[in-house]
């Protein structure tokens, strides 16, 4: 019987999201910028007589716990591959907020497919893992791989960015999410059936994190996506605008929402900020974090 098996997986932020017009398929061409951020969720594989999901944490009463929960089948993608019986229980402690645009869902599903591949002695290669990813949602390539990229095609075709030195956020997030495909249908709407422009990320958004200038980067911000999450929320503009006049270095949605997210010059800002914020009423939460960081990882076994 296979020791437990944990996998910690960073949250992301979008730095840049530009979105094209819906395509035949029903999915948008992307030009985004992803970047790992220090919020993480871990996943522990142990021995079970059945396949079972658990979970844990701030937000678990929120998580299935059946086959709609990607985790399922990642675990399944895996046992498939190698031929292993899935009989484990799959435990999420789930710290990254929900259906906030931090992509805690592909996270898990990441962090599944390292867990149960290392559990079961699968070995699997990087580009099978690869594949599995991308069967299971647009942001699980990356999440799979962290650190900082340029993702093109549905987000799911990646590259790495330069990155120097580490940048610090700020995330205001909300107990109530967002719908990911309510925010995409609602951008369509906005911008009517004609629209054919085509996104792609502007030089100075990788020149900024490629210098480490956080001033560049702040200025540089920009999310497609924004101006449909205020339709379905305002709140969030005034969100945005407090964060912004509160010295933030710039802010945006968080890929479809409703989680703000403001880059911040240094440490101490990240502090005040938070402060400012969960004082403010806006907000339900308001953390700090740093990024860009390491993808998911196999916690050492404590014996």
């Amino acid at each position: 019987m296979s020791r437990p098996i944990t996998v910690r997986v960073p949250a992301k932020v979008n730095v840049y999201l530009g979105v094209g017009p819906r395509e035949f398929s029903g999915f948008h061409e992307l030009a985004t910028v992803f970047q790992s951020v220090s919020v993480y969720d871990e996943i522990t594989v142990t021995a079970a007589d059945e396949f079972t999901i658990t979970v844990a944490g701030p937000y678990a009463q929120h998580i299935p716990t059946d086959a709609s929960n990607l985790v399922w089948k990642a675990a399944h993608l895996v046992a498939q591959a190698c031929g292993a019986d899935p009989t484990v229980n799959v435990h999420i402690d789930k710290k990254i907020p929900i259906a906030a645009g931090m992509a805690g869902g592909s996270a898990d599903a990441a962090a599944a497919l390292i867990a149960c591949d290392a559990y079961w002695n699968a070995e699997l290669t990087r580009d099978q893992l690869d594949g599995m990813a991308a069967t299971l949602g647009s942001d699980v390539p990356f999440m799979l791989h962290g650190g900082c990229a340029l993702g093109t095609g549905h987000g799911d075709v990646l590259s790495p960015v330069m990155t120097r030195g580490h940048f610090n956020w700020v995330f205001a997030t909300f107990d109530q999410g967002l719908s990911t495909a309510q925010i995409y249908d609602r951008i369509d709407g906005l911008r009517g059936p004609d629209f054919d422009e085509y996104p792609s990320v502007p030089h100075e958004v990788l020149f900024a994190l490629a210098q480490g200038d956080a001033v560049a980067l702040g200025r540089a911000l920009h999310n497609d996506l924004a101006i449909a999450a205020v339709t379905v929320r305002p709140r969030l503009q005034d969100v945005i605008n407090f964060g912004r006049e509160f010295g933030a270095l710039g802010g945006l949605v968080s890929g479809s929402g409703p989680t703000c997210a403001f880059l911040v010059a240094d440490e101490s800002a990240a502090i005040n900020l938070v402060v400012a914020l969960t004082s403010s009423g806006l907000v339900d939460h308001a953390f700090k974090a740093h990024g860009p960081v390491h993808g998911p990882r196999v916690v050492p076994f404590a014996h």
